[in-house]
């Protein structure tokens, strides 16, 4: 692999303030896009409620709450599984007509995109037609996205000089977060003005529409870029690639590159940053039971402490390398997940997490009767006893074993000591009798006072709040190590002439698939088992075959001069 000298003193100079404006422009436009995507992932409860509650035939609801927020969470997810699609085509506009260019078109989409969703009506309006327009706003936020990130931080790293690559495009890397931090800012300020009763009904729409105001200023920013200097010249001797996607997937010597980029760096990147972010707050919320304002504040504080390390990472990355920052970053988060999680449950639920610990619960049922419960994409109807019993546990968030035994049915849920039938004829009675049962052996009953709850957002000198915290922080801690550094890594990992496309799409891949896939997988996984921490093995395989593929496949790229390289 051919290296060349990054030292010359044209390379070398320090970045000009006409630059450092230019780049500064870049990341706050990604900021917004960034929050335009994410307002969808912090309010999936509410939009599941609102665009997939369809009524059947009979007029009731088709869906209980928790498939809603599978539905919901799916919905997310698809705007994450076409990100790779947006990766090729903006990838491929990118490289053959211009960064700028596309950096104003991906930036429309996703504006407009979410603003509609602001006006759409809900499911008990206009029915079905609801999820089917909400699902089509996320394919396209998902691939106006995926155009986005490869050119923002293509265009960053054509910009820096030689040895600062990693601090200025680590700048682009924090808007993800901020772009996440400002979307839940707005949705707690909303959620504050109008309380939580008028926010779920209808005020949730309002930080959609602040997106239009977020738009026009984005696009104001984006006309005042100038092209990328790399990009110009290589337009200027024609020297720039006439079919980038064939050069850069139908070539081996391209392609393996993208391969060993995407499962020695992406993929165990994507997991960690979306189990320190996205997962932690569904962890929360739909597990620990923490009210949604709290659990939004608690992540709010993390990131507020933590984004700063994106850049921290990203200057530590020029001095010793990408490599070893990113993998090290998968490795240590690997290991401490459960430590971390378990911790998290013994400080914001801690009721719950003794009750796990302490509180022996079981289901007995005829084997036959007994289906499998793993099923991440929502769409199963469970019907015999031994399942629903084991759904309602898992939904619980109880700790629960299953003990085959011919004949029993329907399935009886045994805690401690005490029995009851699980009797789907009668199942409200049955779900009901259980929770009395759960709850006089010790698990918390709605509401418990020993569940963290803040009262502003201000409210964190509390041992119980500031520990939480502190616990999120080193989530995201492990977030920066991994992300800070990864633009600048995958810009030097290609050539010019192709690297908008080449970079964007094992990113998309390994961000889009591998990242946004985590939650409905883990939680999936979670209600399969019945182990509110078994989730947690779907990031730990993947970071720890991304520490081993890297280790043996990434080359270290920090001293490579990308205007010069030009691949195997």
């Amino acid at each position: 692999m051919s290296m060349s000298s990054s030292g010359s003193g044209a390379a070398a100079r320090p970045m000009s303030s006409e630059e450092k404006r230019v780049i500064f422009a870049s990341s706050l436009g990604t900021v917004f896009e960034w929050y335009d995507f994410y307002l969808y992932g912090s309010l999936a409860g509410i939009i599941g409620a609102q665009f997939f509650n369809v009524a059947g035939p009979d007029g009731k609801p088709m869906f209980d709450q928790a498939t809603r927020d599978i539905f919901a969470l799916l919905a997310f997810a698809a705007g994450f599984i076409v990100r790779p699609f947006g990766a090729l085509v903006f990838g491929r506009i990118g490289d053959l007509v211009g960064r700028k260019y596309t950096f104003l078109v991906t930036i429309m989409l996703m504006g407009l995109s979410t603003f509609i969703v602001g006006l759409l009506p809900s499911s008990a309006q206009i029915g079905i037609w609801a999820p089917i327009i909400l699902i089509t706003l996320r394919l396209i936020q998902g691939l106006a996205l995926g155009g986005e990130y490869g050119g923002a931080a293509t265009y960053v790293a054509e910009h820096a000089p030689a040895g600062r690559r990693g601090f200025y495009t680590s700048w682009i890397q924090t808007t993800a977060t901020l772009g996440l931090f400002l979307s839940l800012l707005v949705i707690l300020a909303t959620r504050t003005i109008f309380g939580e009763k008028e926010f779920a009904a209808f005020y949730w729409r309002v930080p959609f529409w602040v997106s239009i105001a977020l738009l026009g200023i984005s696009i104001w920013i984006r006309l005042q870029l100038q092209e990328s200097p790399a990009f110009k010249k290589m337009k200027e001797e024609g020297t720039h690639s006439k079919a980038p996607l064939t050069e850069a997937f139908g070539q081996w010597k391209n392609a393996k590159i993208a391969l060993i980029a995407l499962l020695g760096l992406v993929a165990g990147q994507g997991v960690v940053w979306y189990t320190g972010q996205f997962y932690a707050l569904f962890f929360l919320q739909s597990i620990l039971k923490v009210d949604g304002y709290t659990a939004n504040l608690l992540i709010a504080w993390s990131l507020l402490l933590g984004t700063g390390f994106f850049v921290v990472f990203g200057w530590l990355s020029d001095k010793i390398g990408r490599k070893p920052i990113i993998l090290l970053g998968c490795a240590i988060a690997a290991i401490s997940y459960f430590t971390i999680f378990q911790r998290l449950a013994e400080t914001a639920n801690p009721t719950l997490a003794k009750a796990i610990e302490t509180v022996q619960v079981k289901v007995v049922s005829d084997k036959a009767d007994c289906g499998d419960l793993f099923n991440p994409v929502g769409t199963r109807i469970f019907k015999s006893s031994c399942d629903l019993a084991r759904d309602f546990l898992a939904k619980s968030s109880v700790k629960y074993a299953t003990e085959f035994a011919a004949g029993t049915t329907p399935a009886k849920i045994v805690v401690g000591t005490t029995e009851v039938a699980f009797d789907t004829t009668k199942l409200a009675d049955s779900q009901k009798a259980v929770t009395g049962a759960l709850q006089a052996a010790g698990y918390p009953k709605a509401g418990d006072a020993s569940i963290v709850k803040m009262a502003t957002p201000f409210d964190i000198f509390r041992p119980q709040v500031y520990t939480i915290i502190g616990y999120l922080f080193i989530l995201v801690l492990f977030v920066t190590m991994v992300y800070g550094p990864i633009a600048a890594a995958l810009v030097e990992l290609f050539p010019t002439r192709i690297r908008y496309t080449s970079m964007s799409l094992p990113y998309h891949i390994g961000n889009g698939w591998f990242g946004g896939l985590l939650p409905a997988t883990a939680f999936a996984m979670v209600a399969q088992t019945g182990d509110i921490y078994y989730g947690l093995w779907y990031p730990i395989v993947i970071a720890v075959f991304t520490v081993v593929v890297g280790l043996f496949f990434v080359p270290e790229t920090k001293d490579r001069d990308i205007f010069t390289y030009r691949g195997n």
